[in-house]
């Protein structure tokens, strides 16, 4: 068990390089230049380019090799553009070249053959947790919000994937916390199980640009209102008195800075009663959360290591184990890394 954990932390640790160093490290021209001289279709090249990027050499070295084949091959996945193209937001949607403030409104794109994380982490049956890395073969542009030139939120496969599900469990009446480009708001105030869509957002900037440029543009817009405030002090302060049957919390740029945002949150679970509580790419926050216990509490070290190793391992190696404990786990504790 020692080996796979530390296996899935080494592949997490190599794609996580990657993704932020080398996201694009070949040209199409490159890969399907060495497809050709190799006689490998082009995906199969584009797999070993990436393992000989990250560093393994699967020909001479039997543990490299075990950790293309069972990692890093199966991360990799050729994507389609025709369902991101088609999506509703993506089709109906006009995103103008705006800023308001630190704010932009903008189009980006992927280059062919760039990587990106399109969803969540993937847990298989032997315990290997596979990231899930996909790339096109040809330009894919997407509307984009920026603060200070940092992507803050886009319409790319990552978002649509991982809210997928999150979008068809709303009902009811819905508290959304973080609006970004109105994503989810947009997709769940279509839903007829959804009769309202309230979103609280901490920029005023952010709301101008919504308001003004794209919330004209919705359909079903009387259904959704944006209050400004603080997510967490609305939460705990204003939340209970609304009687939300829904809650869908995405403030965070991604897994690192978003956990201990999770953690608090999950303590104020008990402001909003009754909710549904959800949670942008959860699991992927919780695979990374157990993997920083496992190593705390191996070691005896840290506050997570003190808190989990008086008790078995099955009460945080499982995931649904672990989201139940999340509650009583200090976010305070992870808040400055």
């Amino acid at each position: 068990m020692d080996r796979l954990q530390d296996d899935n932390l080494l592949v997490m640790e190599l794609f996580s390089a990657l993704l932020h160093e080398r996201a694009c490290p070949f040209t199409k021209e490159e890969v399907e230049g060495f497809a050709l001289d190799v006689g490998l279709d082009n995906h199969s090249a584009f797999c070993a380019l990436v393992c000989a990027v990250c560093g393994l050499d699967s020909d001479m070295n039997p543990r490299h090799r075990q950790l293309a084949e069972k990692y890093i091959r199966p991360a990799l996945k050729r994507m389609d553009t025709a369902p991101y193209l088609a999506d509703p937001f993506y089709q109906n949607i006009r995103l103008p070249e705006k800023e308001k403030g630190e704010w932009k409104l903008t189009h980006q794109q992927y280059a062919p053959y760039e990587m990106f994380c399109y969803d969540d982490t993937r847990q298989m049956a032997d315990g290997r947790e596979i990231p899930c890395i996909g790339y096109f073969t040809e330009s894919f542009h997407y509307p984009a919000v920026l603060q200070k030139g940092r992507l803050w939120m886009a319409i790319t496969p990552n978002e649509v994937e991982t809210m997928k599900a999150d979008i068809a469990a709303a009902h009811g009446k819905i508290l959304v916390l973080g609006l970004g480009l109105g994503y989810y708001a947009y997709m769940t105030a279509q839903m007829e199980d959804v009769s309202h869509v309230t979103v609280v957002e901490l920029d005023e900037n952010v709301i101008r640009l919504f308001e003004e440029e794209l919330l004209p543009q919705f359909p079903n817009k009387e259904k959704i209102r944006v209050i400004n405030a603080d997510a967490f002090a609305y939460v705990e302060k204003e939340a209970a008195g609304e009687q939300y049957d829904f809650v869908y919390a995405d403030i965070w740029h991604d897994v690192l800075d978003g956990t201990p945002m999770y953690l608090h949150f999950k303590a104020l679970e008990e402001y909003v009663p009754g909710a549904d509580w959800r949670y942008w790419v959860e699991k992927s926050m919780l695979i990374w959360l157990r993997g920083l216990i496992r190593e705390e509490a191996t070691q005896g070290e840290g506050k997570l290591g003190k808190m989990f190793a008086a008790l078995p391992k099955e009460e945080y190696l499982s995931l649904e184990k672990l989201r139940q404990q999340a509650k009583h786990i200090p976010w305070q504790w992870l808040e400055n890394g």
